[in-house]
């Protein structure tokens, strides 16, 4: 383990260009990133954002920094609100059962659990608070119980930065709201959207409602972070508007708020961005059924963050059989204890986490350690075996680690998983023939073992909870 240092090399989104890293407390470093939305099921889209965050963590930790990670949940959307209606389901219920599935497909890939993983509709005294601020510096305003911020008035102001995140002009952004009601410039965006019949809605000064998007991740990032912290990420497609506005109201409220703005690029299939309106989602089950959960993070991290990542299961199959030259030298090496990284690796970690480079210097040190196996030397390529464990855990997929979890906790969830399907396979046919004794055997016999059945869209899906004392 190194100590922390100062010659980290950022790309900043904001200024768009590459900068030296100066944390803003000595030996510690705040991380802001935008998590998930739990409408549906995760793809490898989301989950290419949670990967090459995690290496950023690790890597700042593995230098010796004490890192606060907050990634946050978005638990109250027009799509969550849309998708649980469409299907008769209470709404906290649906983000609830998607909210797990996110949890369940990190986990997965080795993604370390944030610092704290705070929710929207945990935070509104933090967004009233905010509201009222912004209204009191003249930048918000209230209509009709909703409450926008007022972006001409921000224009106007001086150090008014508006535009400057995205690099678009003010008078061609579109926000995308369509709800207008009491809006006074056509730019302005929801701060607070008023209450509708039907949707959930909380008390504030200005009337029954629920939050914007924008104002739910400057509430809790300041609330855990401060006013001003590191590192604000997310991926590509939320620098506006999401981020920009955040920016905005952010600025305008007098806070300092992010000093390095990260964004990943998008996971593509046949040139297009992957998402649920084009139809070519690639689940996280079912990518798991072609490769092993570290293959598929493994895939995911090898290309850098702010590169294109082209899906293929060519490309998919080719990263999973890179891996696994790492992975078999290592265990003919004797899987020695990790040691440390070589210069090389450092210095492409250190030019805005270059992982392609990091991961060369990993196969060349591979390839040098298979020689010392076929000349006989042991000793060297256990060295050398120690060097690739500790490069490869900064990026989490160190084999050592890999195949103690395996070995214990993996195996037997895999086991449990291939029973548990196997039952829900059963009450499916029950239910199908509607034999509701069998399929209510199934489900009860199943809860009584600390297992939640939930029926979704995509198929019955299921997650271990805490059993009940019996009285």
């Amino acid at each position: 383990m190194n100590s922390a240092n100062t010659s980290q090399r950022i790309f900043d989104t904001a200024t768009r260009s590459l900068r030296g890293f100066e944390p803003l407390r000595e030996g510690r470093v705040s991380i802001y990133l935008c998590g998930a939305t739990p409408q549906s099921a995760p793809h490898i889209g989301h989950l290419r954002s949670g990967v090459a965050f995690d290496i950023v963590r690790r890597w700042f930790v593995a230098q010796g920094y004490d890192v606060a990670f907050v990634r946050n949940v978005t638990d109250i959307d027009d799509k969550i609100l849309t998708k649980a209606a469409e299907h008769g389901r209470p709404w906290w219920e649906w983000v609830s059962t998607y909210e797990r599935e996110f949890t369940r497909a990190y986990n997965a890939l080795g993604v370390l659990p944030p610092s704290v993983e705070p929710r929207a509709t945990g935070h509104v005294t933090q967004m009233v608070d905010y509201m009222s601020r912004l209204i009191d510096r003249g930048f918000a305003y209230a209509a009709e119980g909703s409450v926008y911020f007022d972006v001409d008035a921000w224009v106007r102001a001086a150090g008014s930065d508006y535009g400057s995140l995205s690099g678009n002009r003010v008078e061609e952004m579109e926000q995308g709201e369509p709800d207008n009601r009491g809006k006074r410039g056509a730019h302005d965006f929801a701060l607070w959207k008023a209450a509708k019949p039907g949707e959930p809605s909380w008390p504030t000064p200005w009337g029954e409602g629920r939050p914007g998007w924008h104002l739910e991740c400057s509430a809790m990032s300041t609330w855990y972070l401060g006013s001003e912290f590191d590192i604000h990420g997310g991926g590509l497609d939320l620098q506006f508007p999401h981020h920009e506005n955040e920016q905005a109201q952010s600025h305008a409220v007098g806070d300092g708020f992010a000093r390095y703005w990260m964004h990943n690029h998008w996971v593509t299939m046949a040139g297009e961005k992957m998402s649920k309106s084009l139809g070519n989602v690639l689940s996280i089950d079912n990518m798991l059924e072609a490769v092993r959960p570290v293959e598929l993070r493994y895939y995911l991290g090898s290309a850098h963050y702010r590169s294109v990542l082209e899906y293929s299961p060519e490309a998919l199959q080719e990263a999973a059989a890179g891996y696994r030259r790492i992975e078999d030298f290592v265990a003919r090496a004797g899987t020695p204890e990790p040691s440390t990284w070589t210069e090389g690796f450092a210095a492409a970690l250190h030019d805005d986490f270059g992982v392609p480079r990091a991961l060369a210097e990993i196969h060349n040190a591979v390839r040098e350690g298979n020689k010392a196996l076929a000349a006989g030397d042991a000793g060297t390529a256990r060295e050398i075996a120690a060097g690739v464990r500790a490069m490869a855990a900064v990026l989490g997929v160190d084999p050592g680690e890999w195949s103690e979890g395996a070995s214990a906790s993996g195996a037997a969830e895999a086991a449990l998983d291939v029973l548990v399907r196997a039952e829900l396979e059963r009450r499916t046919q029950a239910r199908a023939e509607k034999d509701w004794a069998v399929a209510d055997e199934v489900r009860d016999r199943l809860a009584a073992a600390g297992i939640e059945v939930t029926d979704t869209p995509d198929g019955p899906q299921w997650a271990l909870t805490t059993p009940q004392p019996e009285n």
